[in-house]
């Protein structure tokens, strides 16, 4: 089995080659984001921003509405549709056709985001609603399954579960039943930071290749979070160098997407896991 998925997704009519590693940079129009200088408010920031990400090699823009920092009050599904109504209009101004990902739990919010704005990819962190009520969207086949597959666009799957069998067991299941659905393209969040302590978040770190058996793209998001910052006694302004050598062990253990606030970094990141790569695969071929 190889270590890392080396297939294609379809994001927004355009096949991504995921053989080489994606990073995805991270755009927050919120004013409570637990990174604050990860904060937008106004759009010629958010422009700003987006063109930063696509300068420095990010390939897709993760643009969200909602903090989902620990102890967060989510806002009304109106004040998350407003934030994102300006936060897209200014990245589609300032950067075109790049592939947007819509950071929300909230169906109605995705289906503004995909129809109003072209967003490409649903980027849900509850699982499909797994830690909300079943008013808002949770339940035996979830709300915003339904919703990925009405809007025929990729969907990330991000686990809140504690541990790796666990998380295996609920991904299975709940990968059938996106694909009974109809969603094409899954791509999995093992959740580092929800559901987890410190010590489980190394724990499914530590195992990360095993997701590799489902068979689809890994995303990991450990940008500058506490499982960095409570380890070293730091803050999440002092976490890039955490988070760069986290990021290569993602990478090693068979990460396709990378999902970060500083994309130079990832990127280079990438590159070099990419020479790595190609001298291994040099070395087994001359064996």
């Amino acid at each position: 089995m190889s270590l890392k998925y080396e297939g294609t997704i379809r994001v927004g009519g355009k096949l991504f080659d995921l053989s080489r590693p994606v990073v995805m940079g991270i755009l927050n129009v919120t004013p409570d984001s637990f990174y604050a200088s990860s904060r937008e408010q106004t759009s010629s920031e958010i422009a700003r921003r987006a063109e930063a990400i696509v300068g420095e090699g990010g390939s897709v823009i993760d643009v969200g509405g909602c903090s989902t920092r620990p102890g967060y009050v989510a806002p009304s599904a109106d004040e998350e549709m407003s934030r994102l109504r300006t936060g897209l209009a200014a990245v589609r101004r300032a950067c075109g056709d790049v592939a947007v990902s819509v950071d929300t739990f909230r169906p109605d919010v995705a289906r503004m985001c995909v129809e109003e704005f072209g967003a490409c990819i649903i980027n849900d962190v509850t699982e499909g609603g797994r830690f909300l009520p079943p008013e808002d969207g949770a339940g035996e086949v979830p709300a915003m399954f339904r919703m990925a597959a009405r809007l025929k666009v990729p969907y990330i799957l991000t686990s809140v579960q504690p541990d790796m069998p666990s998380m295996l067991m609920a991904f299975a299941r709940e990968v059938q039943q996106l694909h009974a659905l109809g969603v094409a393209d899954v791509m999995l969040d093992p959740g580092f930071g929800f559901g987890k302590t410190l010590e489980q978040n190394y724990a499914v770190l530590s195992e990360l290749e095993r997701l590799q058996m489902l068979r689809l793209p890994v995303l990991a998001g450990m940008s500058r979070k506490s499982m960095i910052t409570r380890v070293l006694g730091t803050t999440a302004d002092e976490a890039l160098n955490g988070t760069t050598a986290l990021n290569m062990i993602a990478l090693m253990k068979g990460a396709s997407l990378l999902r970060v606030h500083d994309v130079r970094q990832a990127v280079e990141c990438v590159e070099l896991y990419m020479q790595l790569k190609s001298q291994t695969s040099n070395l087994k071929s001359q064996t």
